[in-house]
C-alpha cells in the first residue's frame, strides 16, 4: 500500500473505526509484514501448547499431591492457574485472526465471548498476582510478629471479590465489541457509542487497573517484603537464603513489567491520539502496525505462563516435577 492510501485509510480508523485485535484495538490499517504475522501465529501455538501442559500440572500438583497443610499462596495460585488455562484456551483464534491480518472469520457471538474471555482473564490474572504479593508479605509479617494470618476463608472471599472485580472490568468489551465490515473486511473490534472519547476512557481504565495500580502495589509488597526480611527474619548469617527471595520476587516483579509495560505505553500513547493531544503520524503508524502485534504477543505470552513462573521458583514445586519425570 502506498503512502497515501496508508494515510487516508489511517484517518478514517482513526475517525470511524476501532480496529481490535487481542487486548487492544489498533487504530491503522492492517498492511503490517505477512511474516510478522505469521511469526507471531508460531508463538501464540507454542504459548499455548506449553501454557495449557504447564498450568495443568500447576492444577495437578496443588489439588492433587498438595500436602496436609495448605497454603494461602496454593489457593491462589490455584486460580492464577484456572485464569490463565482459559487465557491460553484464546490464543488459537487469536492465531487464526492475526494470520489473517486481523480479518476475524469466527461471527459476532464468538466475537463478544473470546474477547470478553481474554479481557477478563487479563485482569483476574493481574489481580491475583496483586492478592499473591500482598499476601505473601502479609504471610512473613504475621509469622515473625505473632499476629493473625489469613484463614481459608477470608482467602476465598478474596478471590470471589477478584473473580467479581475482573467481571465488572469486562462489562464494557462484553457489551461494545462486536464484528463490523471495514473496507471489505470483517473485524472484531470495540465500537463506543461516544467514538474515540469512550474508547479512551476504556483504555485509561485498563492502564490505571491492569498495570499502573497493579504495579505499584507489587512493588510496595515486595519492597516490604525484602526489608523485613533484612531486618528481622534473616540475618546476615544467612546471605544464600535472603539472595533466593531476592531473586524470586525480582523475577516475578521483571516479567511483569517488561511484558506488560511496553503494551500498555503505546496503549497509552493512542489514548493521547484519541484526546488529541499528539497528533498522529508515520511513526504512530509504524509502530502500531509492526510494533504493537508484538507487545500484544508479549503480554499474553506473561499472562499464560504466570503459574509455571512462580511455580518453578519453588524448591517443592521442582522436587515434585522432577520425581513426576523420573517416575516415568
Amino acid at each position: 500500500m502506498n503512502e497515501v492510501n496508508g494515510s487516508c485509510l489511517l484517518n478514517k480508523s482513526l475517525t470511524e473505526d476501532n480496529r481490535f485485535s487481542n487486548l487492544e484495538d489498533i487504530d491503522v490499517t492492517a498492511d503490517g509484514s505477512p511474516a510478522l504475522r505469521f511469526l507471531i501465529c508460531i508463538i501464540y501455538s507454542v504459548v499455548c501448547a506449553v501454557g495449557l501442559v504447564g498450568n495443568l500440572l500447576v492444577l495437578f500438583f496443588i489439588r492433587v499431591k498438595q500436602e496436609r497443610k495448605k497454603s494461602i499462596i496454593n489457593f491462589f495460585v490455584l486460580n492464577l492457574a484456572v485464569t490463565d488455562i482459559q487465557f491460553v484456551l484464546t490464543l488459537p483464534f487469536w492465531a487464526v485472526d492475526t494470520v489473517l491480518d486481523f480479518s476475524w472469520p469466527f461471527g459476532d457471538a464468538m466475537c463478544k465471548i473470546i474477547l470478553s474471555v481474554t479481557v477478563m482473564n487479563m485482569y483476574a490474572s493481574v489481580f491475583f498476582l496483586t492478592a499473591m504479593s500482598v499476601t505473601r508479605y502479609w504471610s512473613v509479617a504475621c509469622a515473625s510478629k505473632n499476629r493473625k494470618r489469613l484463614n481459608p476463608c477470608s482467602v476465598k472471599w478474596v478471590c470471589v471479590v477478584i473473580w467479581v472485580s475482573a467481571t465488572v472490568a469486562t462489562a464494557p468489551t462484553s457489551i461494545f465489541s462486536t464484528v463490523m465490515n471495514v473496507t471489505g473486511e470483517k473485524l472484531c473490534l470495540l465500537k463506543f457509542p461516544g467514538g474515540q472519547y469512550w474508547l479512551a476512557v476504556y483504555h485509561v481504565q485498563k492502564i490505571l487497573f491492569a498495570f499502573v495500580l497493579p504495579m505499584a502495589i507489587v512493588s510496595i509488597s515486595y519492597i516490604m517484603l525484602l526489608r523485613f526480611i533484612r531486618c528481622r527474619s534473616m540475618k546476615p548469617n544467612n546471605p544464600k537464603r535472603r539472595s533466593q527471595v531476592t531473586k524470586s520476587v525480582s523475577i516475578v516483579v521483571l516479567s511483569f513489567f517488561l511484558c506488560w509495560m511496553p503494551n500498555h505505553a503505546i496503549t497509552f500513547w493512542s489514548v493521547l491520539v484519541k484526546f488529541n493531544v499528539v497528533n498522529w503520524d508515520q511513526s504512530y503508524y509504524i509502530v502500531h502496525t509492526y510494533v504493537f502485534p508484538v507487545t500484544v504477543c508479549l503480554a499474553h505470552t506473561n499472562s499464560c505462563l504466570n503459574p509455571v513462573i512462580y511455580c518453578l521458583m519453588r524448591k517443592e514445586f521442582r522436587k515434585k516435577l522432577k520425581d513426576l519425570i523420573y517416575r516415568r
